[in-house]
């Protein structure tokens, strides 16, 4: 059962491992189905360099496990991912990482804010990555708090947790979690050469700002 998804899953999730955007068994990732709403989504607690097709957990939209070849349990993070789709009918693929610089921000519960042209991409119509107030991991608390960030961003850091990152497919929604993580980096490195916060680009004009075309 969709198994090419599942594919995707699997490949995105050891692309973000090889990243260094998870390490060990943390993060978690999913993709939607446009025809039927199942969603493919990675295992609780296993080890990405040994995953295949078959560990990836199929489930509705409720969270109630569809099929699981190798009886595996879908991650702790499904009501997240669950809620994000029915928040977002625009959105197909989650990715949730943790990310080192992007998660120090996320700890101070402190925005990203638009140092460089590449927040125009993420979808931040505020002008800055938001970040998701603190709710247990695998909680509702967790899933209902990224719903407000993701309404204004497609992109949020969770505050003392990771990042979250959703887009129409898995591989743009990967770019930009590797995106947060360059921003965080970056801003951390302005701040500490600096000693205060750096200058901003506005949100008028990220709005306004496109790639050139030939």
């Amino acid at each position: 059962m969709l198994e090419e998804l599942k594919e995707y899953v699997r490949r995105c999730a050891l692309e973000a491992d090889h990243a260094g955007l998870c390490k060990h068994r943390s993060g978690n990732f999913s993709v939607r189905d446009a025809a039927s709403g199942l969603i493919c989504i990675t295992p609780t607690g296993m080890d990405r360099e040994t995953m295949t097709i078959n560990d990836i957990v199929v489930i509705d939209m409720n969270g109630h496990t569809v099929e699981s070849l190798n009886r595996r349990r879908p991650t702790s993070e499904l009501m997240m991912h669950t809620a994000i789709y029915r928040s977002r009918s625009d959105v197909y693929a989650i990715v949730h990482t943790h990310s080192r610089a992007a998660t120090s921000f996320a700890v101070m519960n402190k925005p990203i804010p638009a140092i460089v042209y590449e927040l125009s991409i993420l979808g931040c119509k505020e002008g800055y990555v938001p970040v998701a107030p603190y709710g247990r991991p695998g909680t509702r608390a967790a899933a209902e708090n990224v719903l407000a960030p993701l309404a204004i961003s497609d992109v949020a850091l969770m505050q003392a947790h990771g990042v979250v990152a959703v887009a129409e497919n898995p591989k743009e929604a990967l770019l930009k979690a590797s995106y947060v993580e360059e921003l965080a980096d970056i801003y951390y490195r302005c701040l500490t050469v600096l000693g205060h916060e750096p200058a901003t680009i506005p949100a008028d004009e990220l709005a306004k700002w496109k790639y050139p075309t030939v």
